[in-house]
């Protein structure tokens, strides 16, 4: 089916030049920019390449316009804007997740996208328009929506987990993958302690990369796109990743399973945008519109299994993962949180505490493990009146400590400044 719609695709889009003038720019201006390039940064295994009899979308772009497309990947968010960061490389097209496109807008790393140029935008809903990292809808186009979750070997585990906490079960030491950037990480654990994602307490951060170090116990293996080898190759138990990317991992090995875990999940988008100081603004905005062109759309979702957000996809029938109770959950179905731009403070120390934690080694009897997971293994777990704490009343705990803490450093600070007044 995938290989039949991407060639009657290839069809329709030789047949494009002949569409309605509102539908194209005039070839006047098509003209102009013949002959130019343009430069495309994305993610990895990130848009439909002619791979397998797949329409190869940059080159369909070429063929039709006359504009070379220059392709470059990242792996996560992190490399993406320290590459653009560190200077010395210049791009003209970019598709960030939705927390990094606010915090590129915020530090004026992007162009405001003439809409009037891209008119397939007509096919992006509302429910996609003005969202939080681009409330005022002015630099961002979504290219994909997703979710993590949680994929397991099912030949390799007892029991089909519903839990985060199943990252942290010593049973699977050695046989356990993790996020290999820290947002993602961090939200898992922020998940497992009942805390907000886009939080700022430095406490609760600190308390979560505590987590992120008990972790260590079970010799997690830290992982971006070698997730895929690994699962497919049945070399791992657990890994957290992306439900769009589980699908193709299902399509090698049919003995992995996906779950979103209770504890509630990160929702996200990535959108495309135009990188400030784009040499060739004009046909990174015809690019925009050719990737919301329906049979190209199309294409992209096929290929990389990931939602889309364009109307014409979701809604056609014929579509590989039409109503995917996976890609497309019920909305409400289970918890979840978007990121949103941390203040650069909290940056810096998510930055210092993941290189804490990947730095971090373990020692014996450190007993972090049995405060956090007493319940996941028959070993020595905390107990009150002989009874096991439960994650709830661990999670309360932690609250209750992290208050008293802080009122007996307001308590110090009241009295310090008490007596300097008194001595002055």
């Amino acid at each position: 089916m995938k290989r039949i719609c991407c060639l009657l695709a290839a069809l329709l889009l030789a047949a494009l030049p002949c569409a309605t003038a509102f539908a194209a720019p005039a070839q006047s201006e098509i003209d102009a920019l013949r002959g130019t390039k343009l430069y495309v940064y994305n993610w990895g295994e990130y848009i439909s390449d002619g791979v397998d009899d797949t329409l190869d979308v940059n080159k369909a772009f070429e063929e039709k316009y006359g504009i070379e497309v220059i392709y470059d990947t990242y792996d996560n968010n992190e490399v993406m804007y320290s590459k653009l960061k560190g200077g010395g490389v210049s791009y003209d097209i970019v598709i960030p997740s939705d927390y990094m496109i606010e915090r590129m807008i915020a530090e004026d790393m992007l162009e405001k996208i003439n809409f009037d140029n891209v008119p397939n935008y007509k096919y992006i809903p509302e429910k996609y328009r003005n969202l939080s990292y681009d409330p005022n809808n002015e630099y961002s186009i979504p290219y994909t929506v997703s979710y993590v979750g949680l994929i397991y070997n099912t030949e390799m585990v007892d029991e089909a987990p519903d839990s985060w906490t199943a990252l942290w079960d010593t049973d699977y030491e050695n046989r356990i993958l993790m996020f290999n950037n820290p947002r993602d990480a961090f939200a898992i654990a922020q998940s497992v302690l009942g805390m907000d994602y886009n939080m700022e307490s430095p406490v609760a951060w600190k308390v979560a990369a505590e987590l992120l170090m008990d972790q260590k116990n079970v010799s997690p293996v830290y992982v971006n796109d070698e997730v895929f080898n690994k699962m497919e190759g049945g070399e791992a138990a657990y890994a957290p990743y992306y439900v769009g990317d589980y699908l193709t991992m299902h399509d090698n090995n049919e003995a992995l399973a996906f779950v979103y875990p209770k504890e509630g999940v990160n929702y996200f988008v990535d959108a495309a945008c135009i990188l400030k100081g784009s040499k060739n603004k004009r046909a990174a905005e015809l690019y925009l519109d050719f990737l919301n062109e329906p049979e190209v759309a199309l294409a992209n979702a096929e290929y990389i299994c990931y939602g889309s957000p364009h109307t014409e996809v979701y809604n056609d029938p014929d579509y590989l993962y039409y109503q995917n109770e996976l890609l497309y959950p019920e909305e409400g179905a289970f918890k979840t949180q978007l990121f949103t731009n941390l203040s650069p403070e909290t940056l810096a120390l998510m930055s210092t505490l993941w290189d804490d934690v990947k730095n971090y080694i373990p020692t014996a009897g450190s007993g972090a493990h049995d405060f956090f997971f007493g319940e996941v293994n028959s070993g020595a777990a905390e107990q009150t009146d002989g009874k096991k704490l439960t994650p709830e009343a661990r999670k309360y705990a932690i609250c209750i400590g992290v208050f008293l803490l802080l009122c007996l450093a307001w308590v110090i600070f009241r009295y310090a400044r008490r007596k300097y007044r008194e001595n002055v």
